[in-house]
């Protein structure tokens, strides 16, 4: 009985150690994702956190896409609400909402009908740092592997370089890391089958 038990213990510890590292490696390479200065045929940009909209529409409105997908917006929201006309300024011609979708699996599965439809080979994809890692994983799933994605991550408040040393930067983080591993899961065994029966 002592030797099932301390048995037990020792793979309770090994499997600790094992998902430490994975969150450290995890955490790591979600701050090692940097904004670069790339120009492509679209910038997607997954609404659901702050300042995303707003980074997507100055990316656009500099030219950094040609075309702008917001994704996930409200149903009440209208593209001028998003995207005022400006005199002077790029025009909204090339700036389409999706409606639909309610969380970032949808997200992807919406934005690729969007993305055929316009013959994109190249996009920004833009979300709060904390989410990109997932957002990435989803999309270069569901996506056909000839689109490059290029990640532009968007600062949060809630996932600063110190979140060893704030609760709610470790609890999002971990969140996101859980989540992620739950997709990773996923896809391994459905990648192929997502790319061929998604339409």
């Amino acid at each position: 009985m002592f030797t099932l038990l301390k048995g037990l213990i020792s793979v309770l510890i090994l499997l600790a150690f094992l998902v430490s590292a994975l969150f450290i490696d995890f955490v790591y390479k979600t701050f090692s994702y940097r904004e670069r200065d790339y120009n492509t045929d679209a910038i997607v940009v997954l609404t659901g956190g702050r300042g995303r909209v707003d980074e997507g529409i100055k990316l656009y409105r500099g030219g950094k896409g040609e075309h702008l997908f917001l994704i996930g917006v409200d149903p009440l929201v209208k593209k001028t609400d998003l995207y005022p006309e400006k005199s002077g300024e790029r025009s909204g011609d090339e700036v389409y909402l999706e409606k639909a979708s309610r969380n970032t699996l949808e997200n992807a599965i919406f934005a690729r009908e969007m993305l055929l439809k316009y013959n994109v080979r190249s996009m920004l994809l833009i979300t709060s740092r904390y989410h990109m890692k997932r957002s990435l994983l989803i999309f270069r799933s569901i996506l056909p592997k000839d689109i490059a994605i290029y990640p532009h991550p968007v600062a949060n408040k809630n996932s600063t370089d110190q979140w060893w040393s704030h609760g709610g930067s470790l609890r999002l983080l971990f969140s996101e890391f859980y989540k992620y591993c739950l997709y990773r899961v996923i896809f391994i065994f459905s990648q192929g089958e997502l790319r061929q029966q998604i339409r």
